[in-house]
């Protein structure tokens, strides 16, 4: 079997996506045609179907499911590979270091402190993303070293180091029926309008669509939500809302994670400044 190039994984991705083939023709700035033609070179060379047709829709097959998982992360190495190329020959070469907001459980100054003072160090630049982005951020090569939640985050293609593991606390307003309770467990929270982050369905959870942090509290303030969140968010809580444990919610592990089989001697640096004594006794601070 012939290897696929990038521009036929790319072509087949778009399909994958938009499961339509003149929106994914016009993303692609191609005519269908050309594009209908490639799809079925493709499905050929690997002797597989990937995509169902008919006059009404497209739909994706297992293998056509499994292709485009692989293709995406395949389409994030070259371009992971071409930025790190590019950041790895400047003159001032620099670390880009990309976390949720919160994200790194407050870990994160004390780190980059350690991280300076080692021989390898270079200038850092942190790049504060969107909730749930940070992991591709770091796939695609747009950063060199993440901090990353476990089981929020996902890992695959990554080396990991653990940095700190926290429980869950419930956030409500403080006039909430259960705000003045000592702990909670999930199902006393059964009926609460639980937030929808981007990607779940109103199934998933019955509360508002949010897509930051921020924009949640301000809606858990107003009585509009309740949150099952990391215990490290108390420090930005404001008089108007509380924390009650929950002794059965999931817990959150604070991880640096980097790509696999890097050789950066700037990765490797700031690794050790996140594994440090120091910066370990501040994660139990």
């Amino acid at each position: 079997m012939d290897a696929l190039e990038t521009r036929e994984l790319a072509y087949f991705v778009m399909v994958a996506e938009e499961l339509h083939f003149g929106r994914a023709a016009e993303r692609l700035g191609i005519a269908q045609p050309p594009l209908s033609r490639a799809i079925k070179q493709i499905e050929q060379r690997l002797g597989v179907t990937l995509l169902e047709r008919s006059s009404r829709k497209v739909t994706l097959t297992s293998a056509g499911a499994v292709l485009l998982h692989e293709g995406r992360k395949a389409l994030d190495a070259v371009a992971a590979a071409g930025r790190r190329a590019q950041r790895a020959g400047q003159q001032e070469p620099r670390l880009v270091v990309v976390l949720k907001p919160g994200g790194d459980s407050g870990l994160l100054g004390e780190i980059l402190s350690a991280y300076a003072e080692e021989p390898d160090s270079v200038p850092v630049e942190v790049l504060v993303c969107g909730i749930g982005e940070q992991a591709g951020i770091l796939r695609d090569g747009r950063a060199d070293v993440g901090i990353l939640q476990r089981p929020y985050d996902d890992l695959s293609g990554f080396d990991t180091e653990e940095l700190r593991a926290e429980g869950a606390v419930a956030v409500l307003p403080v006039g909430h029926r259960l705000a003045g309770e000592r702990d909670l467990i999930m199902a006393d929270l059964a009926g609460e309008p639980l937030p929808r982050w981007p990607g779940m369905s109103a199934e998933d959870a019955a509360g508002p669509l949010v897509r930051d942090s921020g924009q949640l509290l301000q809606l858990i303030a107003l009585g509009q939500a309740v949150a099952v969140m990391p215990d490290s968010v108390r420090r930005h809580l404001t008089d108007d809302l509380v924390a009650v444990p929950v002794l059965d919610g999931p817990v959150t592990t604070i991880l640096v994670a980097w790509p696999e089989r890097s050789r950066s001697r700037a990765v490797a640096a700031f690794v050790r400044a996140a594994t440090s004594e120091r910066a370990l006794l501040a994660a139990v601070r």
